[in-house]
């Protein structure tokens, strides 16, 4: 029980990635909190079916003023927040001569902008605590880069950045703030990309494997929990060795 009775927002936490983490944080005690943007969010229901406590605030976490409401409703229900995931991201994949207005903007207000909402309103609340993690999903390719990913591995490189800086202002208030990024996982996000190039990563990697949800769920967990503690400003890579 490495998170028993801790409040842990994890956003984009209803599916693939953040829905692992979210049973994972269950499982470990804590009290989480799914946010994401679909109408209900079935992993609530399951972790209630396993005793463990869980709520859903339907957030677009682009939006200042949802993502005030929902740390608002969570102070309310608590009284404290003690961990936040930033997991929430999106793709819209195409090389540079491709890339539209519309989809640099879309990627950039959720997975750069999402996370500076969250992590600007909660540290606040943080602060005042003398204590926080914070743990933001950057990416492998916003450290390597990637063909055909301009404008993820821009916002991905930006997190890591947004981390460092976070780390020093807010280590002296008590607060850690660290980064994973991930290799190459299965989740929904993953199946759209053709199985030839999937066999290709696999290959690609030492541990001869793609990663899994509970991977990634697992390095948060570590990072969330007081084992972490003289842990700050780092990006944790969780890849199976694929950038060796």
């Amino acid at each position: 029980m490495r998170l028993k009775d801790k409040v842990a927002i994890i956003t984009g936490g209803a599916r693939g990635i953040g829905e692992e983490t979210s049973k994972r944080f269950a499982g470990e005690g804590a009290k989480v909190v799914v946010v994401d943007l679909i109408d209900e969010a079935d992993v609530v229901s399951e972790i209630s079916k396993n005793e463990g406590e869980a709520k859903y605030i339907k957030t677009d976490v682009s939006d200042m003023e949802q993502v005030k409401d929902m740390v608002s409703k969570v102070k309310d229900y608590y009284g404290r927040i003690d961990i936040l995931v930033n997991n929430a991201g999106i793709t819209r994949d195409g090389k540079l001569k491709d890339i539209s207005k519309e989809h640099w903007e879309q990627v950039v207000k959720v997975n750069l902008t999402g996370v500076f909402n969250c992590t600007q309103v909660v540290s606040e609340i943080m602060m005042s605590q003398g204590s926080g993690k914070i743990i933001n999903a950057s990416s492998v390719v916003g450290i390597y880069g990637n063909f055909g990913q301009t404008n993820y591995s821009a916002t991905k490189a930006g997190v890591i950045g947004m981390t460092k800086s976070w780390a020093k202002e807010l280590g002296r208030k008590g607060i850690n703030v660290n980064a994973v990024a991930p290799g190459f996982v299965k989740t929904p996000m993953t199946e759209k990309v053709p199985e030839k190039v999937l066999t290709m990563m696999e290959n690609d990697t030492p541990l001869k494997r793609l990663g899994t949800p509970r991977d990634i769920a697992n390095a948060y967990l570590f990072l969330a929990s007081d084992e972490a503690d003289y842990i700050n400003g780092t990006a944790l890579e969780v890849t199976g060795g694929l950038t060796l």
